[in-house]
């Protein structure tokens, strides 16, 4: 991952992201510096079947030592394209591949403190295959009635904020 301008500095380089401190300028010439984490980016996808129901999954989560309920998804790999990244991710973590993946929506995760930006596609034609789980990933395909991902929704049920982003924005705009 590239660090720019010159002026940044690398404080950490991990393999999905990195911490670099920027060094800035406010507006009244007084220099300041911000630390932030640089990611490459993300892909979530709803995978929607032919009868209305979607496919989120129960995903263990290290970092909250919780299992919770999301839409799949996962981080890009440059410089492979957003849209081949969410067939791949989809693919390995429900099991299922597609017939068409249309762009809902890109958004920033947490700008205050990175640059990651989430790129949502809905899912269509879905076939069903094998999982391909990397190692450490605990993950169940959870297929809901729009209706039930909606009471999960407002009952707290689903915590995870992309996920919440998604289904919200699609059920708001009527996207699937």
């Amino acid at each position: 991952m590239n660090v720019s301008p010159p002026d940044d500095e690398l404080l950490l380089q991990a393999a999905r992201f990195a911490v670099v401190r920027r060094h800035r300028v406010d507006r009244h010439g007084r220099p300041y510096s911000k630390d932030t984490i640089q990611h490459a980016g993300a892909v979530m996808i709803l995978p929607r079947f032919e009868d209305g129901s979607v496919l989120l999954i129960r995903n263990y989560r290290p970092a909250v030592e919780e299992t919770l309920i999301e839409l799949p998804a996962g981080t890009l790999e440059p410089p492979e394209p957003p849209i081949e990244t969410a067939r791949r991710e989809l693919r390995e973590e429900t099991g299922y591949g597609c017939e068409a993946l249309e762009l809902l929506l890109d958004f920033q995760m947490s700008p205050g403190i990175m640059n990651e930006r989430m790129h949502l596609y809905l899912a269509t034609g879905l076939t069903e295959g094998r999982q391909a789980l990397e190692l450490g990933e605990q993950i169940e395909p959870l297929r809901l009635s729009w209706s039930e991902a909606m009471q999960m929704v407002h009952s707290g049920a689903i915590r995870d904020a992309k996920t919440l982003v998604a289904l919200l924005y699609c059920d708001r705009f009527g996207a699937i």
